[in-house]
């Protein structure tokens, strides 16, 4: 490690987990707010600092300081998001930014202190950018060294050079933010900085290892780490704006191709493809269109100009509002229009499908789809997502043709088909497979997810059964009914078969009758399986028992027991 510290310039904003809080989730900043991680307080506002609230403090004794204080979960995720258009508003001012931490960031101090007109002068200019861009109040110091930097920020102060070493050696020790090593610092009468870098670096290391080591080295300023200089995100976006607003079709083709051109050609610039593109539009009368187009392949010049075409045709061929299929039309022609390439990769990195590329009838059908969108809109064509759920039709969503195929719920993988897979089991197997010969279910026994009734331990091949309990395994049934339907079940000598609260069954099922129709011989059958929802909410609180039984004609139906009334909810193939 060799090599001397590089003057930096480091911009800190404090309380920045809070300050992240009030920017995604609304939790005023000025209000008695505390970051709580691990039930510790990890940052606090001002005002809580002024009712004794402090980091490290546990909730209750946070809160038994300060009654009114609002607790806000800690979430890195969103402090990083919130401190995004920070960054980037100092990367207005000056390249080569840094990030730290979100709430800090750091840059060289060369440069813009020489086309500013001095450190000073750059630490103000940044300061000003940002709390004009971000309505954000920040911080900022200027020392030999990230580390050094970090704490002169905290001070706003800036360190003349050569004089880091002596600005660390009155700070505590603390100020590693290493609490072990700070305590047997401590511990050690070591109190300072300037304490801890005059002892021998050799018996520091055999005593503290290397991190004891490296805090060694940043005590006594000799902090020289590179700045991990991060690349600002390219701007992709195309936009276009037009004197004359556009309203005829033949208009807009000639402007989709030349601004697909554009995009085409900045995309290949930076070696990128486009699979998924956004179409932006505002009228002159302000009113602003957006729709998104995705694609299975690489988006070319052409693909873009026929989506954008073909999305300017279906808004600018709308209907009047007057109860037309078609959407309304816009109230002005088209005066600006912007493609934004939502969906970037590798120009390389799209690998084809299974069996090569896309052949010409797929292309033709997704060009005719996208087409019956641009006009009709995007719930005009719609695919099935599978998802997680305990029933078949808890487990399907509609998604729209070219979104995103995600599910409404998360769906575990699949299981082996059990003894609830398929069609039922015949007669007198299916009840001794899973049932007592009194009827009740029998200990160990599983269930459609393979749940054990006595332990509930999940269990599919010795691996832990993911989310969902009690729902039916693969193969899932070919026809789930959007309505289900009444039904009435009997037993051999023609009395209801009812099922307890205990899940006993009156009697095996032996004839069906749905709604008004002819009775049904039941050859076989299994079950029965609880589904006990929300029991939690008695208002949304939802229990029973599902049936499959195999008629004998065939067919096999997926039934359920809900309130006494039996009902079918689903056909197998």
């Amino acid at each position: 490690m060799t090599g001397a510290p590089v003057r930096t310039l480091l911009l800190w904003c404090p309380d920045w987990p809070v300050l992240a809080a009030e920017i995604v989730d609304g939790v005023p900043a000025t209000d008695a707010v505390a970051v709580l991680h691990a039930n510790r307080v990890v940052a606090c506002s001002e005002r809580a600092r002024a009712e004794g609230v402090r980091r490290g403090l546990r909730k209750r004794e946070a809160q038994g300081r300060c009654p009114q204080l609002t607790v806000v979960d800690h979430d890195p995720g969103r402090d990083a998001r919130a401190f995004e258009p920070v960054v980037a508003a100092v990367e207005e001012v000056a390249a080569g930014v840094e990030v730290i931490r979100p709430g800090a960031c750091a840059l060289a101090a060369r440069g813009p202190s020489r086309y500013l007109g001095g450190e000073e002068a750059a630490a103000e200019r940044i300061v000003e950018h940002v709390a004009q861009t971000c309505a954000v109040e920040s911080q900022v110091g200027v020392a030999d060294g990230v580390f050094a930097a970090g704490l002169a920020a905290r001070d706003g102060r800036i360190v003349p050079p050569g004089g880091t070493a002596e600005f660390l050696a009155a700070l505590p020790v603390e100020a590693l933010g290493r609490p072990a090593l700070t305590d047997l610092l401590r511990r050690l009468g070591v109190r300072t900085l300037g304490d801890f870098a005059a002892l021998p670096a050799g018996d520091v290391l055999a005593r503290f290892g290397f991190d004891g080591a490296l805090a060694h080295r940043l005590a006594a300023g000799r902090d020289h780490r590179p700045l991990a200089v991060r690349q600002p995100p390219a701007d992709l976006t195309v936009t276009a704006e037009y004197d004359e607003p556009i309203d005829r079709v033949d208009a807009a083709a000639f402007a989709a191709r030349t601004l697909a051109e554009q995009l085409h050609e900045r995309l290949a610039a930076y070696g990128l493809a486009c699979t998924r593109l956004g179409i932006e539009a505002v009228t002159a009368h302000g009113q602003e269109l957006h729709r998104v187009w995705r694609h299975d392949g690489l988006l070319t010049a052409a693909a873009i100009a026929d989506r954008v075409r073909w999305q300017l045709d279906g808004w600018l061929s709308g209907s009047n509002g007057r109860g037309g299929a078609r959407p309304a039309r816009p109230t002005a022609g088209i005066i600006r229009l912007r493609l934004v390439p939502d969906g970037v990769l590798a120009q390389a990195g799209l690998q084809p499908g299974l069996w090569g590329e896309t052949g010409e009838e797929r292309e033709r059908a997704h060009r005719a789809l996208s087409r019956v969108q641009g006009i009709l809109g995007p719930e005009a064509v719609v695919t099935p997502v599978l998802g997680g759920g305990r029933s078949p039709a808890d487990q399907v969503r509609l998604v729209p043709w070219g979104d995103e195929r995600l599910p409404a719920r998360p769906g575990p993988p699949p299981l082996p088909a059990g003894p609830a897979g398929g069609p039922p089991l015949p007669a007198g197997t299916a009840d001794a497979s899973a049932r007592s010969p009194g009827g009740e279910p029998r200990p160990g026994a599983a269930g459609p997810s393979g749940t054990s009734t006595r332990s509930g331990v999940a269990r599919s091949g010795g691996a832990p059964v993911p989310p969902w309990p009690g729902r039916l395994p693969p193969p899932a049934p070919a026809v789930v009914l959007p309505t289900p339907l009444l039904a009435t079940v009997h037993d051999a000598a023609g009395e209801p078969v009812v099922v307890s609260a205990r899940l006993a069954v009156s009697a095996p099922p032996a004839r069906l009758v749905v709604g008004t129709g002819r009775p049904a011989e039941i050859v076989g059958w299994a079950g029965p399986w609880p589904v006990d929802e929300r029991w939690w909410a008695p208002a949304e609180a939802r229990r029973r028992a599902r049936f499959q039984v195999c008629l004998a004609d065939g067919t096999a139906l997926l039934l359920a027991v809900e309130g006494g009334q039996w009902l079918v909810e689903a056909i197998y193939d």
